[in-house]
Order: C-alpha cells, then structure tokens, then sequence
C-alpha cells in the first residue's frame, strides 16, 4: 500500500538523521515502526536487498554537488551528444 505521510519538521529530520546513522532506508525505518506499534514485529518482512544487489558499504550520505552546467544548459544536454553511441 502506497500513501503519503506528512510528518513535523522535528520528526523528519530525526527520521533523516536516523537514516543516515543505520544506513537503512526511511521507508525501512518507518516500516519497522508500524510493525512494532501494530505488534507485527515477528512479521516475516523481507530482506533489505535482494541476493544479487550488494548492500552499500557506508550508510546515505548527502553530497553538496562538485560541479555547476553553465547558465541554460541541462544534464539532458550533456547526454544528448553526436560522440555517444
């Protein structure tokens, strides 16, 4: 089941900051949460990865773009190129 969940300000970034500390998705994290508030914690919940995905060695970490495309030009335009095959 999809939904849209609209949570404080303080509760988002307690969220995002717990992300970045276990490396688990929020989806995961808040998933979890209803499972133990709901008393579904012994629920088989499947596995973060599949087999042939290898899990990250770091948890998420924001990243501060390195580099600015000049003023008009997009990430399409870098890809759209005659070089490319």
């Amino acid at each position: 089941m999809a939904m849209n969940l609209r949570l404080r300000d303080d509760a988002a970034e307690a969220l995002r900051a717990e992300a970045e500390r276990t490396g688990l998705s929020q989806q995961e994290i808040l998933r979890r949460a209803v499972d133990e508030h709901l008393g579904l914690a012994g629920a088989t919940r499947p596995t973060p990865y599949p087999d042939w995905v290898i899990p990250p060695e770091r948890p998420y970490r924001s990243v501060t773009p390195t580099l600015r495309l000049p003023a008009g030009m997009t990430t399409a335009d870098l890809l759209d190129r005659e070089d490319r095959i």
